[in-house]
């Protein structure tokens, strides 16, 4: 029992933990880009986007659909490295413990 007790100390830390990397992660911003920063977008650590900017040259009546391709690809790219990020972050918490799949801590 007393290797019991111990385990659940730990997930209760490990959850004290979580918690708290969740309410870090809200204020963590990480920038994805497209066409070499011509198109940029801003996300935090819980995958809202904060801020797109997009070079003057893009915006024109001609190139919408090109534009708005560039936005998708700079959204995937921001998404892509937050959740790089997010799993990073989650390894420290947990030490490298793999979670079964499909458990996408901290959501």
């Amino acid at each position: 029992m007393k290797n019991l007790g111990q385990m659940m100390r730990q997930a209760q830390q490990m959850q004290e933990r979580m918690q708290t990397l969740q309410k870090e992660l809200e204020s963590e911003e990480v920038e994805g880009s497209a066409a070499g920063g011509m198109v940029t977008v801003t996300l935090n650590g819980k995958g809202a986007m904060r801020r797109l900017k997009i070079d003057p040259s893009l915006v024109t009546a001609d190139d919408a659909e090109v534009l708005e391709d560039l936005i998708v690809a700079a959204h995937n790219d921001a998404r892509t490295r937050m959740e790089a990020h997010v799993q990073a972050k989650m390894a420290e918490i947990t030490g490298g413990l793999q979670l079964p799949p499909g458990m996408n801590l901290p959501f």
